[in-house]
């Protein structure tokens, strides 16, 4: 089925696409930076074009990818290690799932590992969030890159790397081989699309160290990985990261997390600030962020919002 679209919505996308091919990457004047959390996702369907090239319309600093890999070694951009909340392929592959048994009867999942890219490509990836995003697609790591180039950084989370391991996958090794394919193998070598990696595993951290990589890196830390924010521990992140990024909440429980990080020569980037989820005590996103920013003194954050960022 072709997708009709009006004169006047080819008009503005073609209006839009203009304008983000003539603008360079700038980062924001205050210093601070806001990276756009799985592209512009409260407005578009998480790692699409069209959530994509709306962070850069509303002047994000970096652009998110969560990357995970196809069957025949593909980097792409993913939130989760399956498929079926954020696509069709329930009625597209329905007998190609996995069946979990560590719930109650088993629950069905089907992996993005266990699919070729072209299988992926047939996906309808933007349904889900709104009929007016029907027949977006998955998109590889290198088309997502090509989108943002030269316009923004890019801010690529390596997810789930144990489970890559577990099945023989060098998810390290992929993703430093891509960088050097794309030209973006060192800081020196595209300074127009600055990047910087994160991952919630300090191992896999050290290992880009270990094999040369010289990006700036960020440890994610969730509710169950506090611990390394404790006073003595946190100065052992700066042996392989370059900055943390913990989960908000942590900083609302804890403000002096972050001056124990810069402390230790870290930078801090919470997440992930939503205007849907706003705490009672701030009227609004911005709000909210603002206080992340100049009361807490964050670096930077994760929204899914980079319009309502506080650039003032």
């Amino acid at each position: 089925m072709l997708l009709e679209i009006s004169p006047l919505s080819l008009k503005i996308w073609l209006c839009s696409f203009l304008f983000i091919l003539a603008v360079p990457w700038v980062r924001a004047e205050s210093g601070k930076s806001v990276v756009a959390h799985r592209g512009s996702s409260g407005y578009a369907p998480e790692h699409t074009v069209a959530a994509y090239r709306l962070a850069l319309l509303q002047n994000a600093d970096y652009v998110e990818q969560d990357l995970h890999v196809t069957s025949d070694g593909v980097l792409v951009c993913r939130h989760d290690i399956t498929l079926e909340r954020t696509t069709n392929v329930e009625s597209v592959f329905p007998n190609r799932f996995r069946r979990d048994m560590t719930g109650d009867g088993g629950e069905l999942h089907w992996h993005v590992n266990d699919f070729t890219l072209e299988e992926l490509k047939g996906l309808d990836a933007g349904s889900w969030f709104d009929d007016k995003f029907a027949g977006s697609r998955i998109l590889s790591f290198a088309e997502a890159v090509a989108i943002v180039r030269g316009k923004s950084g890019i801010y690529p989370e390596l997810k789930d790397p144990e489970f890559y391991a577990e099945r023989g996958i060098d998810m390290v090794g992929l993703f430093l081989e891509e960088l050097k394919r794309l030209g973006l193998e060192s800081p020196e070598s595209s300074p127009e699309t600055p990047v910087i990696i994160q991952c919630f595993s300090a191992e896999t951290l050290r290992q880009l160290k270990k094999r040369g990589c010289r990006h700036p890196m960020t440890f994610l830390v969730n509710r169950s990985q506090a611990d390394w924010l404790r006073s003595g521990k946190i100065k052992d992140i700066a042996k392989f990261a370059d900055g943390i990024g913990p989960d908000k909440n942590l900083l609302y429980e804890d403000p002096l997390i972050v001056g124990r990080a810069q402390a230790a020569g870290l930078t801090v980037t919470p997440y992930t600030f939503r205007k849907t989820s706003v705490p009672e005590k701030f009227k609004d996103v911005t709000e909210e962020m603002k206080h992340a920013l100049e009361t807490l003194g964050a670096d930077a954050l994760f929204t899914d919002n980079p319009d309502m960022f506080p650039r003032d």
